[in-house]
């Protein structure tokens, strides 16, 4: 698959604005991993800037792991070191300079940081990636999707695994896997989002009725934060100007590519989230 130009050329006077910049609301005391895999995954799929908003507690920590370009946004906390729902004000003020935004990964369960969840998707009128706890945010919630007062216009990409999309549509995961292609398209057409159902053969369908099949990637992904990069990369596609819909495609295509590429070196078994990162520049070569 060769990528589009709007990816792939940039003009000689180009400036780091010209790409994108993303905010990543993610992380949590357990999970703070999560929150760097994505702003890694970003920064490697070509964002011009990346924001983490993270718990506050946890930025000396971050700043230590994450990657030197990456920049961070301490934010109030919950007792359990989670996002609280009082750093909303803060969150939308600064998000009237940024471009993209992610929810969800590593961001816990915790009952005010899933109210800050939902208040981010359901009021926030940016092109949105949602993943991992963002999606739980909205487990008996989904009329938010259809009623934000930002209305349709507004991109919106959900990245759900088979189980999550189990929990949102309370149905059981053997129906998910029985009807993966067309639960895709229905749910994309009754919230009018872009979906990406990951998995074996991960569906990205749109509420316009475009539909893609990936074919790379391999069981060594099934590890620990692959999604979060995927997430990532997505974000940085869908900041660097392209469409929802075209955005998840060629970053699902490149993810599974990456991890083919990092499985050939460090074998299923072995390979890591952060060896998928690694390989994604050179998935881009591939694709030029």
């Amino acid at each position: 698959m060769r990528l589009p130009t709007l990816l792939l050329r940039r003009r000689t006077n180009a400036h780091k604005g010209d790409f994108g910049h993303i905010f990543i609301l993610a992380g949590s005391a357990r999970f703070s991993g999560a929150a760097v895999l994505c702003s890694e995954a970003a920064m490697r799929s070509g964002a011009g800037l990346v924001t983490l908003g993270i718990p506050k507690s946890l930025n000396s920590a971050i700043i230590k792991i994450k990657p030197k370009e990456v920049m961070t946004f301490p934010l109030s906390e919950t007792g359990d070191g989670t996002l609280s729902l009082s750093g909303y004000k803060k969150i939308k003020d600064f998000v009237k300079k940024v471009d993209v935004l992610v929810v969800g990964p590593g961001l816990t369960q915790n009952k005010s940081t899933q109210g800050l969840a939902r208040k981010v998707i359901s009021k926030i009128d940016k092109p949105m990636v949602i993943d991992a706890d963002g999606l739980n945010a909205l487990v008996g919630h989904l009329d938010l999707l259809g009623v934000r007062s930002v209305g349709l216009g507004v991109m919106r990409i959900l990245t759900p695994h088979s189980g999550e999309m189990a929990r949102l549509l309370g149905v059981s995961i053997k129906k998910i896997q029985a009807k993966r292609r067309g639960i895709a398209r229905k749910f994309a057409k009754d919230y009018k989002v872009t979906t990406v159902l990951k998995g074996h053969d991960t569906v990205v369908a749109d509420f316009s009725g475009n539909l893609y099949i990936n074919k790379t990637g391999n069981p060594g992904m099934a590890t620990a934060g692959s999604g979060d990069v995927l997430t990532g990369m997505i974000a940085a596609f869908l900041a660097q100007g392209l469409k929802a819909f075209e955005a998840s495609k060629y970053a699902v295509y490149l993810h599974g590519l990456a991890g083919d590429l990092a499985a050939k070196e460090k074998t299923q078994v072995g390979m890591i989230a952060s060896d998928i990162i690694e390989k994604i520049p050179e998935a881009i070569k591939r694709c030029s």
